[in-house]
């Protein structure tokens, strides 16, 4: 994922401070950014330094100055570009699968572990992703909320909805992301399943 693309995404939605956006990417299962803080401030950075965000520093009576970013009409060029350029296809490349590639190594103790392990991350994983989906699907039943700064509609806080296709868009991610989490948890047990069967006389 690019995090500069990512950013100039949420700042065409609204003004946010860093710490703002360090939240979306933690929180947003579709965006989450492995990265550390330094990444996005420093990308922060960049973007202004190129003029395609904005600063506005905000005082603040109890607190440390705030700085909120806006994206600029170089920035939506940029980030229009990068919508328009060819979609990348996701990387199929799995740490827990090129690990399992070498697990014949381990015993069938051992083996039912390391599955026993990555079935009860992918359990917590899809558990997540409906929580998500559900808090989305809530706060756009029947109702808008809290309106943002530029009079955008946002549902649940963490997503914007400024068109119906918008929304649309951001429900089929979630469920995409529910769907592979789903049908790996069921390969996951399967392939459990038939291992441990192997090793009955």
């Amino acid at each position: 994922m690019s995090i500069r693309h990512a950013i100039l995404g949420f700042l065409s939605w609204k003004p946010f401070t860093g710490y703002e956006l360090k939240k979306l990417f933690s929180d947003a299962l579709t965006f989450h950014w492995s990265g550390n803080n330094n990444q996005i401030y420093g990308t922060l950075v960049g973007l202004h330094r190129d003029g395609a965000v904005s600063i506005e520093v905000q005082q603040q009576e109890k607190f440390p100055a705030r700085k909120l970013y806006s994206i600029t009409a170089k920035g939506r060029e940029e980030l229009r570009a990068w919508l328009l350029s060819e979609p990348v296809l996701p990387a199929l490349r799995s740490m827990a699968h090129i690990q399992l590639a070498w697990a014949d190594c381990l015993s069938a103790a051992e083996l039912d572990a390391l599955l026993d392990s990555y079935e009860r991350q992918l359990e917590a994983q899809v558990l997540m992703c409906r929580e998500a989906a559900r808090r989305r699907a809530a706060g756009g039943a029947g109702h808008e909320a809290a309106r943002g700064a530029a009079g955008d509609a946002v549902r649940d806080g963490s997503s914007p909805a400024r068109s119906a296709r918008e929304a649309l868009i951001w429900t089929s991610i979630d469920e995409n992301n529910l769907a592979f989490y789903d049908r790996e948890l069921e390969w996951t047990r399967r392939l459990r399943a038939a291992a441990a069967a192997l090793e009955r006389p």
